[in-house]
């Protein structure tokens, strides 16, 4: 018996631009016409693209799998392809395993029915017996938080009541194989903690998961590999925490601005021995090493340095540092050798830095604001946050 869950095989995907069919008088003439022309899984025609291009990976029973990028670089075409919602245009996908999906939390849902009718309905659309949702009628209804509202139409529901009904439901679906698409962000923060601990616990029963995210964080938290897919292709796939550096790294290039009048270059992330570092533990010191160009003087300038959460984009600190030149350093070829010392008083988490420099007294910007760099917090002692306070028990004498 194998140990695959599921298994994509140099697998192709293609759509049209544009493609919309508003009646059946229109799409019964666009069908025929692709099953006499043919070419349906070769080369791309007039408007076609191709959303995934030579995709293969595999993932083992029990495993769980992350998988980010950015917008548009075919992550749901693979939820969809895996679910059966789609077919390939070349290559084979193989499920080996009961499967349900999260891809539209709440789908199925009927406004007019109350919220505990919409269990039964969405539970069987699911794939739930009867059986199956009256024995966990109750746990759904707990988790979900909505016991007052269980006998009011969800079209009464706000629309975190609505995804918090739909969540509810799908997540005590016992599939062998769970397809996850970006749900983890239904609902208000506490309820947002109680999908991340439900996807844990599905995890810990051995359950194979494929978890499709922008929330960074999250995705570090319940895969331990994941892959990255830009333009319909894998960039990179493996440990997590390495892949989440080449997403975040993969959103730094820029384009010179000619008109800049200073340079930044040969900037390194390191600890306080000089020693190239992109993971670090809360409390520890890390070093931004950079070398430093101007065609003025900088001795009334200020040094930017931002430090952003990527996953929400949240800054954590904004400080305008004095730039001081010391006349002994050395230059090479016109640039003098800076470097910004910081503590990394921060929870875990994917983190980036940016600089910019400022002439407070002329308002302009020499160097406009860029991402140079990121970095990653490690730790498991925390739930969430983002400041590490070091906070110790002591007991208390009396």
């Amino acid at each position: 018996m194998t140990d695959i869950a599921l298994e994509f095989n140099h697998v192709w995907k293609k759509f049209k631009k544009g493609e919309k069919y508003d009646s059946l008088r229109d799409l019964i003439p666009a069908m025929t016409k692709r099953l006499f022309t043919g070419n349906h899984r070769g080369e791309l025609q007039k408007k076609e693209f191709w959303a995934l291009k030579d995709v293969s990976f595999e993932v083992k029973k029990g495993e769980t799998l992350g998988i980010i990028g950015p917008n548009g670089a075919g992550k749901s075409t693979i939820l969809k392809l895996l679910s059966g919602i789609l077919r390939p245009n070349k290559g084979e996908i193989n499920v080996n395993g009961r499967l349900s999906a999260l891809i539209e939390v709440g789908a199925g849902f009927h406004p007019d029915l109350t919220g505990r009718e919409n269990i039964y309905l969405n539970g069987s659309i699911l794939g739930m017996k009867k059986s199956e949702i009256d024995k966990k009628l109750d746990e759904i209804v707990e988790f979900s938080g909505l016991i007052d509202f269980l006998d009011t139409p969800v079209k009464r529901y706000s629309s975190g009541m609505y995804t918090r009904l739909g969540f509810s439901v799908a997540a005590h679906v016992e599939p062998e194989i769970l397809l996850i698409d970006e749900v983890l962000s239904v609902g208000d923060m506490s309820f947002q903690q109680k999908c991340i601990e439900k996807m844990i616990s599905i995890r810990n029963d051995g359950t194979t998961i494929i978890f499709v995210s922008h929330n960074l964080e999250s995705v570090n938290i319940l895969c331990p590999k994941t892959i990255f897919l830009q333009n319909g292709q894998i960039e990179k796939i493996g440990d997590t925490s390495g892949v989440i550096k080449e997403y975040v790294g993969s959103a730094r290039k820029f384009e010179e601005d000619a008109c800049q009048e200073v340079n930044i270059n040969n900037v390194i992330l390191t600890n306080t021995h000089n020693e190239p570092q992109e993971s670090f533990f809360p409390g520890e010191k890390a070093r931004v090493q950079l070398e430093i160009k101007s065609s003025k003087p900088l001795d009334q300038c200020l040094l930017g340095f931002i430090v952003n959460r990527v996953t929400d984009g949240i800054p954590v600190c904004d400080y305008n540092i004095p730039i001081k030149i010391d006349n002994s350093n050395p230059i090479f070829d016109g640039y003098i050798p800076l470097s910004i010392e910081f503590d990394v008083n921060l929870l875990r988490g994917a983190y980036t830095i940016s600089l910019h420099v400022t002439h407070p007294s002329g308002g302009k910007y020499l160097f406009k604001e860029r991402t140079i760099g990121s970095f990653t917090v490690e730790e498991r002692i925390s739930w969430c946050g983002i400041a590490h306070l070091n906070p110790i028990l002591k007991g208390v004498k009396k």
